[in-house]
């Protein structure tokens, strides 16, 4: 059994330079659906350990409302199965990067198809993540500052939602410092310096 909780996730200011997305904000962010187990919920899926990291979580994935034939899809009860309905389909977790694309291309606002599925802390903020990649389309030739843009909404969404997620203060600071070093880790991989924090 599961719950569906309404997250506010309204848009944010951007904190990259403006060459970074060709059409940030293209559809305004409102309101995300969220799948979610009763209780509380693990920091990361599965019995997995660790910080949070650059790696697909296990416990996640956006489950389709309606069928939409470009976004390319999976069981969903592969990937969430206490979270997904007989017979559901999800947008296939290795799409991400062409559903931001076709979701742009053909202006359909993420909202009216796709609702989300995760299942634990670590779940909910590639979530948010992703949903911010959904609304904010870019070339993506500028990997690190096109994720730190991400990174900052999914940050700023989770501390938002946080009571409604069942998160103290300190779910969030640690949700925060554990994306704020994968950031660095981009910038420093590229040979660059961080443009700031997420």
């Amino acid at each position: 059994m599961f719950d569906e909780v309404t997250l506010r996730v309204t848009p944010v200011h951007c904190v990259v330079p403006s060459h970074v997305f060709d059409a940030f904000g293209w559809c305004a962010s409102d309101a995300l659906v969220w799948r979610r187990p009763r209780g509380a919920l693990p920091w990361r899926s599965r019995g997995a350990t660790g910080a949070i990291d650059g790696a697909n979580p296990a416990g996640l994935a956006f489950v389709l409302t309606r069928e939409v034939a470009f976004l390319p899809r999976e069981l969903a009860a592969l990937h969430v199965p206490a979270l997904a309905r007989e017979g559901e389909w999800a947008l296939a977790p290795w799409a991400i990067d062409d559903a931001t694309d076709q979701l742009y291309e053909t202006r359909t606002p993420p909202e009216s198809v796709l609702v989300v599925a995760a299942e634990s802390v670590e779940a909910l903020v590639w979530a948010l993540h992703d949903w911010a990649h959904f609304h904010n389309h870019g070339p993506f030739d500028d990997v690190a500052a096109t994720e730190l843009q991400c990174d900052h909404a999914a940050l700023t969404w989770l501390a938002a939602n946080a009571s409604l997620a069942g998160l103290s203060d300190a779910d969030v600071d640690r949700a925060r410092r554990e994306v704020s070093a994968l950031s660095r880790a981009r910038f420093a991989e590229a040979g660059r310096e961080p443009l700031s924090p997420p």
